[in-house]
């Protein structure tokens, strides 16, 4: 499954270069989130769940870096849902160079009743963008 599926051009900013001459790892958790943002607002805006008193957050996040990404680079992301349960989704990304594969990550999430902060069952809104983005792939 490749659902909500997008894909993100990501620019290499010279603050972005740690002391070792590529990208620092903290900044590949910017990225997952300009890319998770992305994917939010392009299918299910994040202010409608807000709105409805509720939010997704991230229980655990998993990056594997294969290959170093440097100052000058042109990195691609591509970010979707590649599994669902009736509480958690999986959301897997990638980061490509010129069709290398540098980066790979995985984060899984719950939604939360923001007032109680606990975990809900997956908003149906979700589960229908979910559908239709498979529909349409």
């Amino acid at each position: 499954m490749r659902a909500l599926y997008i894909e993100h051009d990501i620019f290499v900013s010279t603050y972005d270069i740690d002391f070792a001459g590529h990208v620092s790892n903290t900044v590949y958790l910017r990225w997952l989130e300009d890319m998770r943002l992305k994917m939010f607002d392009k299918y299910c805006p994040l202010q409608n769940f807000l709105a409805d008193g509720m939010t997704p957050i991230l229980v655990s996040t998993e990056i594997h870096y294969k290959k170093a990404i440097r100052l000058f680079d042109k990195p691609l992301g591509t970010m979707w849902v590649s599994d669902r349960s009736m509480t958690t989704l999986t959301i897997q990304a990638e980061v490509y160079v010129e069709d290398v594969l540098c980066t790979t990550a995985k984060h899984v999430g719950v939604f939360v009743d923001m007032a109680k902060m606990k975990p809900i069952r997956m908003p149906k809104t979700f589960i229908h963008a979910l559908e239709k983005s498979i529909a349409t792939s």
